[in-house]
């Protein structure tokens, strides 16, 4: 079993396996590793990718077919399997462990799991191990987060002293994709910059402005507390609260119409896929629709409207107020039931 800073070295300097699994419950670095294995077989000639959203209802005969198929349309296919649970059941299981005893050359299969502890492993992952490569992302510890926050500072180019990383740590509290969208921030802030303590305080100050994009992100990956704080930062600030709307009213919209399609029993990741929906933020809208039914989402989209109204002028009431608990319900099922019941 392989970490994905392993599995980075190793899609550099060695030939791709045929299976990959890679599972964890820290979305981003699944999402990265996997990424990273895609860039890698895109450059090898796979050029055809089919993509299955694996569920309760998935039928196993399907991807069989599949890859006993000769392909119309490219000569090297790489299947990417979406498998939230980690589970694949016992028919799943049992395909999966027939995958393992000889695919096609031309054929490459990609199974991401979006959580995974040692009730989830049995023979048909310890069979991938074998024959292929299973990469294990788990939460990072707090004593974790220093050092991966050095790396990718390194990898976009910056440099920071340990006091500077430690100052980086505490603002993005253990949060690994507020960890990464802060390194990026800086990266277009200072290109190529070393920074101490007090230029990473100063500079994480001056990229407050962009938090309007992870305002969101955090109510929808369930951490109401980072989002208020923000929200609260932002209305220190003076920002407008017509400002935010455009974006949050047009998300929530978004994610509303997933919730329909899912409660018309139609297939979520193929609207995301026509959407052009990157991967990571598939990841985080499923996040928030496993936590609310589509009239919730309905509702939510009829509290965007009404604060915008009290922000226009059109309404009673503090436009931040009601904002923070939208961003509180989106978050948080049980905030979600006592603003719907008072609405």
């Amino acid at each position: 079993m392989l970490t994905p800073e392993q599995l980075a070295a190793e899609l550099g300097a060695t030939p791709l396996h045929a299976i990959y699994l890679v599972a964890g419950a820290e979305t981003l670095r699944v999402q990265e590793a996997a990424d990273a294995i895609r860039a890698r077989a895109r450059a090898d000639g796979f050029s055809e990718r089919v993509v299955y959203d694996i569920d309760d209802r998935f039928d196993w005969n399907t991807l069989s077919y599949e890859l006993s198929a000769p392909s119309l349309f490219a000569p090297r296919r790489m299947f990417d399997l979406r498998l939230p649970t980690g589970k694949p059941g016992r028919e799943g299981a049992q395909v999966l462990e027939g995958l393992c005893e000889g695919l096609a050359a031309d054929n490459l299969v990609l199974i991401c799991a979006g959580d995974w502890s040692n009730k989830h492993g049995g023979r048909w992952s310890e069979r991938i191990d074998k024959a292929g490569r299973v990469v294990l992302c788990p939460q990072l510890r707090a004593g974790e987060l220093p050092a991966w926050l050095g790396r990718r500072l390194s990898a976009r180019g910056l440099s920071a002293s340990q006091e500077a990383i430690e100052v980086l740590v505490e603002r993005v509290e253990g949060n690994l994709l507020a960890a990464a969208q802060e390194v990026d921030k800086l990266a277009l802030l200072a290109p190529g910059a070393r920074f101490d303590a007090p230029a990473m305080a100063q500079a994480v100050a001056d990229s407050a402005r962009y938090n309007v994009f992870g305002l969101l992100e955090a109510a929808l990956a369930g951490d109401a507390g980072r989002a208020l704080r923000m929200s609260a930062s932002l209305c220190a600030e003076g920002d407008s609260v017509l400002a935010l709307m455009g974006w949050v009213a047009g998300e929530v919209r978004r994610i509303a119409g997933y919730a329909s399609v899912s409660a018309s029993g139609g297939d979520v990741g193929s609207a995301m896929r026509a959407d052009r929906v990157w991967d990571s933020r598939q990841a985080l809208y499923r996040r928030a629709l496993q936590r609310h039914s589509a009239s919730h989402w309905e509702r939510f989209v009829g509290l965007c409207a009404q604060i915008d109204r009290i922000a226009k002028g059109r309404a009673d009431g503090d436009p931040w107020q009601v904002l923070d608990r939208l961003l509180a319900a989106i978050a948080e099922p049980r905030a979600a039931q006592r603003l719907l019941r008072a609405c």
